[in-house]
């Protein structure tokens, strides 16, 4: 009888429209504050600050506090000075100055060198002058002249006298012909002859006909002058004097001696 009646009594609560409408706004009222927290979480405009419980409050605050202190560290994103405590601002200034010293000293990233201690300035000047003799060295990057020593302007001619010859005989880079001496012009002359010849040959690169063509001649007039000392040749038949300048008859005794 009492279960029956407990029942009865439970089926007219649920029924009830004020108590079922209760459940309902009371649940929606805690989903919308945890999505209210969640926003407040993600830095979302959507946070109420003011609908957060006090630890939550505190929590939102400690959290949005590092990571502006993050910020300021790394150098990334806008950085609030203003909410950084006493030593939190020391050590940004710190992290700050240690970056704009790399800055300097890599050329990567902005320099301020007034913000350098006086021994940084100089050892910052050293790693310019170093990177500048390097660069005049290798042929690449920028390179001013204007800073380099007598010893080191000697030494940057030879090298790039070297890297000249060496652009010359390998036909890559800029040559200046002008620089070399006469044999380092003969050694060039041989070698783009022998790279002109492996042109034609292959089929890969640029191929001057024109050069073949003085050389089949000159082998033409070598076979000529053959003919002309050994007659007796079967192979060399024919002879044509023609082909032969005043030096070249003179050397094999037709041209007139002196």
């Amino acid at each position: 009888m009492k279960h029956a009646l407990f029942v009865y009594l439970l089926s007219g609560i649920l029924a009830c429209p004020g108590f079922s409408q209760s459940s309902v706004d009371g649940k929606n009222y805690g989903d919308s504050k945890n999505e209210n927290l969640r926003n407040c979480f993600a830095g979302l405009r959507a946070c109420d600050l003011s609908a957060l419980r006090s630890d939550q409050a505190k929590q939102i605050a400690d959290m949005r506090h590092d990571q502006n202190l993050w910020k300021c560290l790394d150098g990334y994103g806008e950085c609030d000075h203003n909410a950084l405590t006493e030593s939190e601002a020391k050590e940004v200034a710190s992290a700050q100055h240690r970056r704009n010293l790399l800055a300097c000293e890599t050329i990567v990233g902005i320099c301020d060198k007034s913000q350098l201690t006086r021994s940084e300035a100089e050892k910052v000047v050293r790693i310019d002058d170093e990177r500048n003799l390097l660069n005049c060295m290798t042929g690449f990057g920028e390179c001013d002249h204007s800073l380099l020593n007598p010893r080191e302007a000697a030494e940057v001619a030879e090298f790039e006298r070297q890297r000249n010859v060496l652009s010359c005989q390998t036909g890559h880079g800029l040559c200046n012909r002008q620089l070399l001496s006469t044999s380092e012009a003969g050694e060039v002359s041989d070698a783009e002859h022998q790279r002109n010849i492996l042109a034609c040959k292959t089929g890969t690169g640029y191929c001057d006909g024109s050069l073949l063509h003085h050389l089949r001649q000159r082998k033409l007039l070598m076979l000529n002058i053959s003919a002309i000392c050994w007659p007796a040749r079967q192979d060399m038949a024919s002879a044509d004097r023609t082909l032969l300048n005043a030096e070249e008859a003179k050397q094999i005794g037709l041209g007139p001696s002196s």
